[in-house]
Order: structure tokens, then C-alpha cells, then sequence
């Protein structure tokens, strides 16, 4: 699933350390990272979005309840 705009990072991070399952960000490469690792979420996308908003990311999650969990945070939180 493609999301746009994050505005509240930090919040978005709290969704996916809530997620039951492997959450993964899939790169223009098409290597996809584990969001969960802190190591990811603190030195890959530092780099990635140095900016306070993420434009785009696309994001692979495998539990259909994490999918619902993300889906909300996007509606409601983002």
C-alpha cells in the first residue's frame, strides 16, 4: 500500500511497533527494509525523509490486522 503526506512521524512509528507482524518499507530499488528494527526507523529513513513530512512510502504488511491498523492511523492520525 502506497501512503502520502505523514505528517506525524512519531505517531506513525507508534502504529507500526504496535503491529503485530512484519511491517516492511519497500525502496525505489525494491529492497524492502523492516520497519520495525529501530535501526531502520532511526538511520535509514533519517536519510530517506530529512524533512519534518514523508511524501510517499510504500509499505508491506502481512497481518490483515496490522493493514486495518494502518489504514486508520492514515485516516484519522496522519
Amino acid at each position: 500500500m502506497k501512503v502520502q503526506n505523514i505528517r506525524n512521524i512519531d505517531n506513525f512509528f507508534e502504529v507500526i511497533n504496535k503491529c503485530k507482524g512484519r511491517v516492511e518499507m519497500v525502496t525505489d530499488e525494491g529492497d524492502r527494509l523492516n520497519l520495525k528494527s529501530r535501526m531502520t526507523q532511526y538511520v535509514s529513513l533519517a536519510k530517506l525523509f530529512s524533512n519534518d513530512i514523508i511524501p510517499e512510502i510504500e509499505l508491506v504488511a502481512y497481518e490483515p490486522e496490522d493493514v486495518k491498523r494502518l489504514v486508520n492511523f492514515m485516516m484519522n492520525d496522519n
